[in-house]
C-alpha cells in the first residue's frame, strides 16, 4: 500500500518543496502551528526534526535549534503528545528526522508503532547503517508503512547508491555536498556530474537535492537536477526572526517559490 510520500511523487514528480524544522523551536508549542502554516503556503513535504544534544549531520543553525528546543523541554513523547492529532487537520506528508540513540531510548518498536499511529509516513536517521537497517529494522518499518530514507553524497559509491534504493521507498536525499547542513549558504548547489551520475542510474526511487538550498535561485537549481530540494538551516533562520511566525513563514515560502506553482 502507497503511503503519503508515495503518492505525492505520483501527483507531483517534479518541483517539490520539502522543509526541515526542529520540533520545539522556536517555542515548545510551535510545532504544530509550523506544519500547518507550511502546507498554507504549499510546501509539499514535512520534515519534522527530533532535537538531539549530539547531532552528527547538522550545521551550527540546527545544532542551536536542537539546543533550544531541548532547553524549552522538547522530547520524544512530548513530540508525539503534540502530534496526536495531526490527521485530524492535514494530510500532508510527515517524516520524522533524527538520529539513532533517542529512538533507542524510546524503544525501536514501540517508537515504530507510535510514529504509524500517528500518520507519519517515514523516517530519515542519518547515522543508522544500511546493513543494520536491513538486518533489524527493515521488516518493522514495513510492518508499520514507514519509509526509510537514507542520504548519499557525492562520494557514494554507485554500489551502495544501488543497495539503499533497493532496500528503501519514499525518496532519496541526495547531500548536494560532503559537509554539515546550513555550510554552502551563498554558493550554488550545482554539482552537475555528480547529479548526472545518480540520475543516470535509473534507480526506482526518486531524489530530493538537500544542504545548500536558502533561495529561490538555488532551489530552482536543485529542482532542474531532482524532483525537488529540502530547505533546512535557512527556514529554521527565518523562524527565529523577530515577529510574527505566521508573517515569517509566509514570507520564507513565497521568497522560495516566486513564480513556482505551488
Amino acid at each position: 500500500m502507497e503511503n503519503r510520500i508515495q503518492q505525492l511523487f505520483a501527483q507531483k514528480p517534479k518541483g517539490l518543496l520539502s522543509v526541515y524544522f526542529t520540533a520545539g523551536f522556536p517555542s515548545l508549542e510551535d510545532t504544530v502551528p509550523i506544519i500547518l502554516e507550511l502546507e498554507k503556503n504549499g510546501v509539499d513535504l514535512i520534515e519534522i526534526g527530533m532535537p538531539f544534544s549530539d547531532p552528527l549531520a547538522d550545521g551550527p543553525t540546527i545544532q542551536q535549534s536542537s539546543e533550544v528546543a531541548i532547553r524549552n523541554g522538547m522530547t520524544i513523547p512530548k513530540l508525539f503528545a503534540q502530534l496526536q492529532d495531526i490527521r485530524q487537520h492535514t494530510q500532508i506528508p510527515l517524516v520524522l528526522m533524527g538520529y539513532l540513540n533517542p529512538v533507542m531510548q524510546y524503544g525501536v518498536e514501540r517508537f515504530m508503532q507510535k510514529a504509524s499511529e500517528l500518520g507519519i509516513d517515514g523516517l530519515i536517521l542519518p547515522d543508522l547503517p544500511l546493513s543494520d537497517y536491513v538486518r533489524e529494522y527493515k521488516e518493522l518499518f514495513e510492518q508499520n508503512g514507514l519509509s526509510n530514507i537514507f542520504l548519499i553524497t557525492p562520494q557514494t559509491p554507485e554500489q551502495r547508491i544501488r543497495e539503499i534504493d533497493a532496500h528503501t521507498n519514499g525518496f532519496i536525499y541526495m547531500v548536494s555536498s560532503a559537509s554539515v547542513t546550513g555550510s554552502t549558504t551563498g554558493q550554488s548547489v550545482v554539482n552537475t556530474g555528480y547529479f548526472e551520475r545518480v540520475n543516470g542510474m535509473g534507480l526506482r526511487n526518486p531524489g530530493i537535492i538537500g544542504f545548500g538550498i536558502h533561495n529561490h535561485e538555488t532551489f530552482t537549481q536543485a529542482c532542474n537536477h531532482a524532483s525537488g530540494a529540502i530547505i533546512g538551516s535557512a527556514f529554521i533562520k527565518a523562524l527565529a526572526k523577530e515577529g510574527s511566525l505566521t508573517e515569517n513563514i509566509s514570507t520564507f515560502i513565497q521568497s522560495i517559490r516566486q513564480n513556482e506553482i505551488a
